[in-house]
């Protein structure tokens, strides 16, 4: 478990706080005295923008690229440097007297943390963050034997789909995310984002795992726990952020690998630039890559029939950024493309989706603002999702076409951001966001040859603050965010004319954090938050169907609403080369939407989305890494979540019912070894108790263990040849009854070449 955050950069809740511009030297100095410019970074090399430096009267903090200048140093002056999160450092002003400047590394505070950019929005070490923050890095992602980015987050303990199945075979409607025991449903109760920007389906709110070319992500952060009090709907259950690799290198990378069930992989990835590191120039990035499976047949064996057939996908994802960086700031413009096509199962399910993505970005330090940062970003999607349904009869020997549905659907945002550190302890913000979806629901029914035409808008605007503060042994933070939902313009004109409900919501959300550290080695960390989730169009104007499960829409439904809190404690054992983290948390969410079950038959189950009482996840995390050698590292982490129906007023049966698809226990383990003579060894477990597919719990799923193995090594520092395996047990999966019983991923291997050139 890597908290790591290597690079400053966009992160998954507020970018890097602590920035600032360089001072500016000029003035004369009197003798004995001169200017020291120099860098300030952490372990990793990475720039600490934002440390206060001090000499004497002379004072100064880092700027973006971590550069200083601190103005008429005494000869045989100390330099003092502090910055948030980590230990304090002092250098020797005669070290920068040789013209190469002062390189000052600060460590963090605990002697074997890393430091995490955390929802509350600046670089903190683990220990220091009152957040569950779990990072991916870029060595987990490339040493991970599953070929989809989903799977590969699995390894982070209560992170998990709709369903149990992996995104390369299930639709995209079941993709939606689960963290901390909440559940989902077609839509995701966690956002996913880029850039600072959602990634989370416009329309529908699940999310498309291969819409971004693999090798353009550097890395993944996952935030557990409510996150409302920043980024508004969908972070209830918390926040996935990816990091894009650096646009600043000159750098060309090809990928290619096959596997069992068809399986293939390719992608490529060409970046440049004119500038320095730390300088001003262009720089651009190109990259994209085609993933395609024949799949495998979803239902189990001892239920298939004639219409039963390979779930598959064909896919293609590109990415093209452009970027200007300058001694204050950066701009980038960027767009992305997804293309997929997908069979789910039968001759006559399936579904695919084309959608094109374009981002503008302004990071920004001005002269003179004393470590202010302005961030501005605007985004737009352009999306067509199609889909087609059918019904089978109960021996699986017939299918019959239903319905056939286009969802074109466009979205426009924006945000606003500024940061400003008030000294070296204390970081205040505030910012504003919007977003504007416009979207449809065409379907025509083929049997009856009846068109239906529904259009809709949703705008959610909100504004936000928030304050971290660090005194001494202490990080107190405090935040909130006002969001105003409308729903409007809802229309159905086919068959015939008419209007819908229109729903107007304004909610807030604060959250409170306070972490104590008792001693370099222990902290103690609690949180409180409310959060919510609202309605999306799918949810409120579309029928949707996975297998033989008809969910219907509702138009009457209204936004979820969370409150939770967690308290923990941080371990990180100087003599161990270790870090441990445990919480307890706790979260109630009202109104949750969720699909009722209404009827059910030998062949179909019909529900309906609604508005629920009440549901709440109680339960404990663990997360931790060890190395106990230089070569080999182990991390591991368990979860388990008492996540129930704690009132339902119109079905009082359903209290204290499982939620659906939130199994009680969850726990990963991975131990890597690597040698540069050797290569790579990693091998992964992973568990997962027993689920219930439905609310009423009539249909469960059994427990299963899997473990992946993954082995490489490296030719000539530019080559690496891989193989991989999935399932090496081959486990049965059980992911869902909708009533027939369909499985998850079967045991895989594969293999395949990297190729790098450049830095």
């Amino acid at each position: 478990m890597r908290f790591i955050r290597r690079n400053p950069g966009p992160a998954v809740s507020l970018t890097i706080a602590l920035l600032s511009p360089l001072a500016c030297a000029g003035q004369q100095c009197a003798a004995g005295m001169a200017d020291v410019r120099g860098t300030v970074v952490d372990g990793s090399s990475a720039p600490v923008p934002g440390a206060a430096l001090s000499a004497g009267t002379a004072k100064t903090t880092s700027g973006l690229d971590g550069q200083f200048v601190l103005p008429c140093v005494a000869n045989d002056g100390v330099i003092r440097v502090e910055a948030i999160s980590f230990a304090p450092a002092e250098v020797k002003a005669a070290e920068g007297r040789d013209g190469a400047g002062v390189r000052v590394v600060l460590r963090p505070m605990g002697a074997y943390e890393e430091v995490s950019v955390t929802a509350f929005g600046t670089p903190l070490a683990e220990s220091a963050s009152p957040s569950s923050v779990r990072l991916v890095t870029s060595e987990e992602l490339r040493t991970a034997a599953p070929i989809t980015l989903d799977d590969r987050l699995r390894r982070v303990p209560g992170f998990e789909l709709f369903r149990r199945s992996s995104s390369l075979v299930a639709n995209p409607t079941s993709q939606g995310v689960s963290l901390r025991g909440l559940g989902s449903t077609a839509a995701s109760r966690t956002l996913v984002m880029a850039n600072e920007i959602p990634l989370n389906d416009a329309f529908g709110g699940w999310i498309y795992w291969d819409e971004m070319p693999q090798l353009s992500i550097r890395d993944v952060t996952v935030v557990r726990g409510g996150a409302s009090d920043l980024y508004g709907s969908s972070a209830i259950g918390g926040v996935v952020e990816m990091q894009p690799v650096s646009t600043a290198r000159n750098h060309a990378e090809l990928f290619s690998s096959q596997g069992s069930f068809h399986t293939f992989d390719e992608a490529a990835l060409l970046s440049g630039t004119t500038g320095t590191p730390g300088g001003s120039g262009w720089s651009g990035l190109a990259t994209g890559g085609v993933m395609l499976t024949d799949g495998y047949i979803l239902v189990a064996p001892e239920q298939r029939g004639p219409v039963d057939i390979d779930s598959n996908l064909h896919a293609q994802n590109g990415r093209v950024q452009g970027e200007r960086d300058w001694s204050h700031g950066r701009a980038f413009l960027l767009g992305n493309v997804l293309n997929e096509a997908r069979s789910n199962g039968t001759p006559l399910q399936t579904n695919g989706t084309r959608i094109w993505r374009y981002e503008a970005g302004l990071d920004w330090t001005p002269d003179g603002a004393k470590g202010g940062w302005l961030l501005l970003r605007a985004y737009g999607t352009a999306e067509h999702f199609r889909q087609s349904f059918s019904s089978v009869n109960a021996t699986r020997t017939q299918e019959t076409p239903t319905r056939f549905a286009q969802t074109p659907s466009d979205q426009l945002g924006g945000a606003v951001r500024w940061t400003q550190p008030l000294g070296a302890r204390l970081v205040v913000l505030g910012g504003a966001d919007t977003r504007d979806v416009r979207g449809e629901d065409n379907e025509t029914a083929l049997t009856t040859g009846i068109r239906t035409l529904i259009s809709a808008r949703q705008r959610q605007t909100g504004i936000y603050g928030e304050a971290v503060w660090t005194p001494r042994q202490w990080t107190l933070s405090a935040g909130g965010r006002i969001d105003h939902f409308q729903n409007f313009d809802a229309l159905q004109t086919l068959p015939i004319q008419l209007r819908l409900p229109q729903i107007t919501e304004t909610v807030a959300n604060p959250r409170l954090g306070v972490v104590r550290r008792l001693t370099p080695s222990l902290a103690l960390t609690a949180m409180g938050f409310r959060a919510y989730r609202s309605p999306t169009e799918n949810e409120l104007y579309r029928n949707g169907q996975v297998g033989q499960e008809l969910t219907l829409k509702n138009p009457d439904l209204h936004s979820e609403r969370a409150t939770g809190w967690e308290t923990g404690v941080v371990v990180t054992p100087a003599r161990w080369n270790a870090t441990v983290r445990a919480s307890y948390f706790w979260t109630i969410v009202n109104r949750p939407i969720t699909a009722l079950t209404i009827a059910t038959t030998p062949t179909t189950i019909i529900k309906q989305r609604a508005n629920l009482g009440q549901i709440a996840s109680r339960g404990v995390s663990l997360d931790g890494e060890w190395q106990p050698v230089r070569r080999i590292t182990v991390v591991g982490g368990y979860q388990y979540a008492d996540a129930t129906v704690t009132r339902f007023d119109q079905n009082p049966s359903l209290v204290g019912s499982w939620i659906p698809q939130v199994p009680h226990q969850m726990g990963t383990l991975q131990v890597r070894g690597q040698d540069i003579r050797w290569g790579t060894l990693s091998l992964e477990a992973r568990m997962t108790g027993q689920q219930y597919d439905d609310d009423a719990n009539t249909f469960r799923l059994a427990p299963f263990f899997t473990m992946n193995a993954f082995a490489s090594h490296i030719f000539r520092r530019r080559y690496e040849v891989f193989v991989a395996a999935n399932n090496v047990l081959d486990r049965r999966i059980e992911v869902g009854r909708t009533p027939t019983l369909t499985l998850g991923q079967k045991q895989d291997v594969r293999g395949g070449l990297r190729i790098t050139f450049g830095d």
